[in-house]
């Protein structure tokens, strides 16, 4: 399976590196161009490398990093997803389209219009960068991974790669359920914790 992160800020780089550690290759790419990335994928090492966000989303498993303000940007004239997994790790806080403009819809759902044809996992959201970045695997247990999207089969393979990173990935349902709990401010939103094994 191939990897590719929209966005190679904090969240990008944590999972790039535990995919990377996993033996997978990733491919990054930011707004700015592949030839802004040089540094971060040297550090991550030989099975990084930096694109272009068209190369990215081109990956089997792509990661949504970017801003809430940016996702429309980030998205806009992708050549269709025809079936790939996008996961969604963005927050929508105040910044516009602010939550409560969003209706009933959450913001995963919003991130779904705008990738017609994807996949959407929603993921990576509840928690802090540096619990992304650090060993999932603690002595008393591994570190809980909340998910949530529609298609079960992009659940599965989202959940088989993140278990074998580590987490232990908890499904929390479907875009509209289990992501309204996933949002910022949310029950789930900032919640810490581990599955003793």
């Amino acid at each position: 399976m191939r990897f590719g992160t929209i966005g190679a800020g904090t969240v990008a780089q944590a999972i790039a590196g535990h995919l990377v550690t996993a033996g997978h290759e990733v491919v990054l790419s930011n707004s700015r161009g592949p030839e802004t990335l040089l540094d971060v994928v040297s550090r991550l090492g030989p099975l990084a490398r930096a694109g272009t966000v068209e190369e990215a989303a081109a990956a089997d498993m792509v990661f949504l990093t970017v801003t809430w303000p940016q996702v429309g940007d980030a998205l806009a004239g992708l050549s269709p997803w025809d079936g790939r997994i996008l996961v969604d790790t963005t927050n929508s806080g105040f910044a516009p389209p602010a939550v409560e403009d969003l209706g009933v819809e959450t913001s995963s759902e919003f991130v779904a219009q705008r990738a017609p044809g994807a996949r959407v996992v929603k993921a990576f959201n509840t928690l802090y960068a540096q619990y992304i970045a650090a060993d999932p695997r603690h002595a008393e247990g591994r570190q809980l991974l909340f998910h949530a999207g529609d298609d079960d089969a992009a659940k599965a393979e989202f959940r088989a790669v993140f278990e074998g990173i580590g987490f232990a990935p908890v499904d929390a349902g479907s875009l509209r359920e289990g992501g309204r709990l996933m949002q910022l401010g949310a029950v789930l939103s900032a919640l810490h914790a581990v599955k003793l094994d």
